[in-house]
C-alpha cells in the first residue's frame, strides 16, 4: 500500500513538473503581442519626438519675437533644423495677452495599424 502511494506521489510530482513554463501556442502568443506592442512603439517615439520639437520651437519663437511674421518666421526656421514637417508657421496661432506673445497650435498624426485601424494623437499646445 505504502509503495503504491509513493508511485502515485512520484507519478504526480512528475506530472507537475511537465506541466510547468509556456506550451507552444503560449510562447507564439507571446511573442506575437511583444511584436505588435514594439512595432507601435517604433511608430510612435518619432510622432512624440515631433511634438516635442513643435513644443520648443513654438516657445522659442514665442520668446524671441514681437510680430506675427516674425513668430512664425521663426518657428519655419526652427522647424527646418528640427525636421517638423507636421506644422509650419502659417498653421500657428499667435496672440498677445498682456505684452507678452502667445503661440497656440493643434494638428493630429495617425498611424496606421492595419485595415481601417488607426491609432491617432491629437496635440493641441498654448504657449505662455
Amino acid at each position: 500500500m505504502a509503495a503504491a502511494d509513493n508511485i502515485r506521489s512520484a507519478r504526480r510530482a512528475a506530472s507537475r513538473r511537465r506541466q510547468r513554463g509556456l506550451s507552444f501556442i503560449g510562447l507564439v502568443l507571446t511573442v506575437a503581442l511583444i511584436v505588435g506592442v514594439v512595432t507601435v512603439a517604433m511608430k510612435a517615439v518619432p510622432i512624440l519626438i515631433e511634438y516635442q520639437a513643435v513644443l520648443k520651437a513654438s516657445r522659442k519663437a514665442a520668446r524671441e519675437s514681437t510680430t506675427v511674421a516674425e513668430v512664425r518666421a521663426a518657428f519655419d526656421r526652427s522647424a527646418a533644423i528640427d525636421d517638423i514637417t507636421s506644422l509650419s508657421g502659417r498653421d500657428l496661432e499667435v496672440s498677445k495677452e498682456n505684452d507678452h506673445v502667445v503661440v497656440a497650435f493643434s494638428y493630429t498624426r495617425e498611424i496606421p495599424l492595419g485595415g481601417p485601424v488607426y491609432l491617432t494623437f491629437k496635440f493641441s499646445e498654448r504657449t505662455h
